[in-house]
């Protein structure tokens, strides 16, 4: 944790408080370049998520904003003023990790003061702050507690409540519900968005769960190789990924190789020709390309049926409680996911044939670089599963 004392604010600079602007940043730990030529810009207020694989660049990108790594060359500017140089105290910044790192020996009241105290802020002010704070995160009931006394929840909600106590203009989080079971973390990723909407404080959240980055974010930053792939909503980074690497690391897809038709309109794959919209620039003729389908965007229907789609034989049906998913054995020995709302889904079993039928304004094509290398989904089937 970051405990914040801000030695300028943003009227110093003119500038609103909590922007966020990356220039030009490059970060390299020996040969290994981590961040790469980075420029970003995060509005005041915003939510905005850092989303990538391990090894993209998103902690160091963070840490950087911190303090707690210096880039190699570029600036970063927090409220308008240049941060290079200054030390994680003096930026308008504070940090939440995935650790907690709450003091075991003080009560819940004592770990939220303890920035203020540093700064040597009134006993009275603290008092009056720390109980704010405490409410803010609907724990000051347990104010005299210890943080071992409590769940992992709350423990969250107690660093939470520590960094934001002195009023940062950015809050940092690095990774914060990642040790958290699957009930909680939805539920907690439910309060940080409420609690950030009611603070009107710019938020930087770092994740490798797409499901985290879509429920809260304002924007996101898909992250590769030390640069963003692309930046967008949320409903655009789902809808209209910009790369088959955007597209396979949010949501499932049904991926199909081949390559690129004569008029570029479409791609021949193993199981026939698919048109779609291309995501990004057309890839000329001839050239590999992948077909990208939504598990979603299909619809079952009898076998041999005409319009656009292929045919196959169910391998296996799963009810998910809302959806009903079907996996489909296509020509070829590939595989294709279907999802369906359960209430209106078709009586299909295993070895029903079926046509997965989609419309082509929902296929996405791309290049084939950042495509997943197996031709199908990303659940690989056993062998035995396609007998």
């Amino acid at each position: 944790m970051a405990d914040s004392a801000p030695a300028a604010t943003a009227s110093d600079s003119g500038a609103s408080p909590g922007g966020v602007e990356i220039s030009g940043v490059t970060k390299s730990y020996g040969e290994a370049v981590a961040v790469d030529d980075l420029s970003l810009s995060i509005q005041p207020g915003e939510f905005l998520s850092l989303l990538g694989p391990s090894g993209c660049g998103k902690t160091t990108t963070l840490r950087m904003i911190a303090g707690f790594e210096h880039p190699d060359s570029g600036d970063i500017r927090i409220s308008g003023r240049s941060v290079l140089g200054l030390p994680p105290h003096k930026r308008e910044v504070n940090t939440v990790f995935q650790a907690y790192a709450l003091f075991p020996h003080m009560t819940v009241a004592e770990n939220v003061a303890y920035g203020l105290q540093q700064r040597r802020v009134p006993k009275t002010e603290q008092r009056e702050r720390v109980s704010a704070a405490l409410d803010m995160v609907q724990l000051r009931r347990f104010a005299d507690r210890k943080p071992t006394m409590l769940s992992g929840g709350q423990q969250q909600r107690i660093a939470l409540s520590r960094a934001l106590i002195n009023r940062p203009s950015v809050l940092l989080l690095d990774e914060p519900l990642a040790a958290l079971d699957r009930q909680l973390r939805e539920e907690m990723q439910v309060e940080l968005k409420l609690l950030q909407g009611r603070l009107g404080t710019t938020f930087v959240f770092v994740t490798h769960d797409q499901g985290e980055a879509l429920s809260m974010s304002d924007r996101i930053a898909v992250m590769r190789a030390g640069r963003i792939e692309q930046l967008d909503a949320p409903n655009q980074i789902y809808a209209a990924p910009a790369s088959a690497y955007v597209a396979s690391f949010i949501g499932q897809q049904n991926f199909l190789q081949g390559s690129v038709t004569a008029d570029g309109a479409a791609i021949d794959t193993p199981v026939g020709v698919i048109a779609g919209d291309w995501g990004a620039d057309p890839v000329s003729p001839s050239e590999a390309a992948v077909a990208a389908i939504r598990p979603e965007f299909i619809s079952l229907e009898p076998g041999g049926t005409a319009g656009t789609g292929v045919d196959g034989r169910v391998l296996s049906v799963s009810y998910l409680g809302e959806t009903l998913q079907v996996v489909v054995g296509l020509p070829g020995d590939l595989t294709m996911l279907v999802r369906t709302p359960a209430p209106t889904a078709p009586a299909v079993a295993v070895d029903d044939d079926v046509r997965c039928a989609w419309s082509p304004a929902d296929v996405r094509l791309f290049a084939a670089e950042g495509a997943p290398t197996a031709a199908t989904h990303v659940i690989n089937l056993p062998d035995r599963a396609r007998a």
